[in-house]
């Protein structure tokens, strides 16, 4: 097993780990370790920063989508709606904590199928909550397991935007790889993954997190005017932005330019006057700039971990030992899972990887096909909740460090890695041994 820890992407990951574990910053730590794993995984320095480079490019409309949706956010806290939409929230919520949680989780949720606008809506409805989680003193650990559990069990079980995308190209790879399978039916052998990560949703927020937790009372945007907002011209205006927004996304797939629209119409029918398009480009860089420059830097680290052909080395290290039994064979394949996503930082992309790697073995082992379904599933979905790079882990963080008092490795990254990757492994070992 030496070989398989002196892996470059076991390494790469771990130090990245680390890095961000020690406080480096996560666009540091994912360079940092890129060049380390393309080292040690023997290309020649320039080839290495000449792949990670090109390698970028991988993430750029996802990174574009971001930008143009922060610009999207702040115009929406400028015209007033956001913190309107907040008061709504927390007129209906009173003082019921756990009604707060459960409301933002079933958005998040709605966020992956029914409207699917991904993370977009979190710099818009969550830093004008702030003030509200600060005065029932929930702990934003705790929403961000509720966020993650949102942005991520659904595209696991539901069938549905997101969701049709990532049992689509479940049921695509194993095809493509010689096993006949209905994408309908893979939401059915999945939905034991769903309660396992549900289970880890209800430990977090009624166990882990549950008692208060003090935050300092700071001014973000215009939430100090909320009690004195109503609906204005400005608000239909940015209203019929949004869901125009939505329409030319589902109509073109691009989310880029569904954005695009979303401010053409609120410029273009003045909900905010022309001289402060500057002011609100500026604002969304900052709003989701850094999220969109480390989607960027993380699909250069994917491209350098890819080029040093660890993944395959590590698949070939670890093979012999799954022979003994299905059960030591379902654990190995979801820790190699685990590595690879954490460094990718996408289920979705680590998808046709693992089904050309793992689908060979599962069926010189015997494996059922709902075995093999749920071993590509969860180990494609691990390390998604926890990884420094994922959206899953960097929209929550996005929105509840809108007033600095939320940190991205410590109070989303750890939290959302124990309560999901966790249940994630337990349920498929034990989905093995249910489905022989």
């Amino acid at each position: 097993m030496i070989s398989f820890i002196t892996n470059p992407i076991v390494i790469s990951v771990i130090l990245l780990c680390t890095l961000c574990l020690c406080r480096v910053n996560v666009l540091l730590a994912l360079i940092i370790s890129s060049v380390v794993g393309g080292l040690l995984g023997h290309l020649e320095l320039n080839r290495v920063m000449d792949i990670f480079i090109h390698g970028m490019g991988a993430n750029s409309e996802t990174a574009l989508s971001y930008i143009l949706l922060g610009a999207f956010a702040a115009s929406m806290t400028h015209t007033g709606l956001a913190p309107l939409l907040s008061l709504k929230i927390a007129k209906v919520i009173k003082s019921k904590k756990y009604m707060l949680i459960f409301i933002l989780t079933g958005i998040a949720i709605l966020s992956q199928n029914l409207i699917p606008v991904h993370i977009a809506f979190i710099p818009i409805l969550i830093p004008p909550l702030l003030v509200i989680m600060n005065e029932l003193k929930i702990d934003r650990r705790a929403v961000a397991c509720g966020l993650a559990f949102g942005l991520k069990a659904p595209y696991i079980v539901i069938p549905a935007g997101f969701g049709l995308i990532f049992q689509g190209l479940i049921a695509e790879n194993m095809m493509q790889n010689g096993i006949d399978v209905i994408k309908s039916d893979i939401w059915k052998y999945n939905s034991i993954l769903g309660f396992g990560m549900f289970v880890g949703f209800l430990i977090a927020i009624f166990i882990s997190y549950r008692k208060p937790r003090q935050y300092e009372n700071l001014e973000i945007s215009q939430t100090k005017e909320i009690e004195n907002l109503h609906l204005n011209k400005s608000h239909y205006i940015t209203l019929l932005a949004a869901i125009l927004t939505l329409a030319v996304q589902l109509w073109t797939n691009s989310l880029p330019l569904g954005a695009l629209v979303g401010l053409a119409v609120i410029f273009g029918f003045k909900a905010i006057d022309h001289d402060k398009m500057d002011k609100l480009i500026n604002e969304g860089v900052g709003l989701m700039g850094y999220v969109a420059f480390v989607m960027l830097v993380a699909a250069g680290f994917a491209a350098v971990m890819k080029a040093t052909g660890g993944i395959e080395t590590m698949v070939n290290i670890i093979t012999p030992y799954m022979m003994s039994s299905k059960i030591v064979a379902a654990i190995l394949m979801l820790i190699v899972g685990l590595f690879i996503t954490m460094g990718i930082g996408t289920s979705f992309g680590t998808i046709p990887i693992l089904a050309v790697l793992y689908i060979p073995i599962c069926l010189k082992l015997g494996f059922s096909i709902p075995s093999t379904i749920i071993i590509i599933a969860a180990a494609a979905a691990l390390g998604d909740a926890g990884s420094p790079a994922s959206d899953t882990t960097l929209g929550p963080t996005a929105g509840l460090n809108a007033d600095g008092q939320h940190n991205h490795i410590w109070d989303t990254c750890v939290p959302t890695f124990l309560h999901y990757n966790i249940p994630l492994i337990i349920t498929a070992i034990i989905s093995v041994w249910i489905f022989k």
